[in-house]
């Protein structure tokens, strides 16, 4: 595992995962909320923002997280580890309203200064759709996927057991 590619639903805990993924393998990592929101919540060029994760894809070693479908291909490409966090519509709900109230009016850890935490209707459809619409194409494009470790977790138990295996493993590796 030295190119770990996240994706799943808003609120499913992608960039909680990458930090903890980030503590155990110190691979370097990199938010696309980061790169792809400036401040007051506007957008990075579409263009240029492909360019600044095909440039992140190149590296030899790192944990990108995040969804973004046009730059799927390109980190798919490059990875050799997907973590695809494929929660219910209720998890990820309870998921972005945690995050909401745990940062009112502040800015996350994964997003540049000047974004604080929102919460509108248009991203929770999207949430709430998420499995239906995003998801489908999500699960779809990772059947055709070959010579890649792919975790699918349905649940954060089954993640959590996974998460303490590879850091019990990090930990027997340095110890010897």
């Amino acid at each position: 595992m030295k190119r770990i590619m996240i994706m799943g639903g808003g609120g499913a805990g992608k960039s909680t995962l990458a930090r903890k993924l980030h503590e155990i393998t110190k691979l370097p990592l990199f938010h696309l909320d980061y790169y792809y929101w400036n401040d007051g919540w506007v957008p990075t060029d579409d263009e240029r923002f492909l360019l600044m994760v095909e440039n992140m894809a190149s590296g030899n070693e790192w944990i990108i997280d995040g969804n973004y479908s046009r730059t799927i291909d390109c980190r798919i490409a490059k990875a050799d580890t997907i973590i695809f966090l494929d929660y219910s519509r209720w998890v990820l709900l309870s998921g972005i309203l945690k995050r909401r109230i745990m940062y009112n009016g502040k800015t996350r850890p994964d997003i540049k200064e000047g974004c604080p935490e929102k919460l509108d209707w248009e991203f929770i459809s999207w949430v709430w759709h998420f499995s239906k619409r995003s998801g489908v194409k999500q699960r779809e494009l990772l059947k055709n996927v070959q010579d890649k470790k792919i975790f699918h977790f349905r649940n954060r138990i089954q993640l959590n057991r996974w998460l303490n295996e590879l850091e019990e493993n990090y930990k027997k590796e340095r110890e010897i």
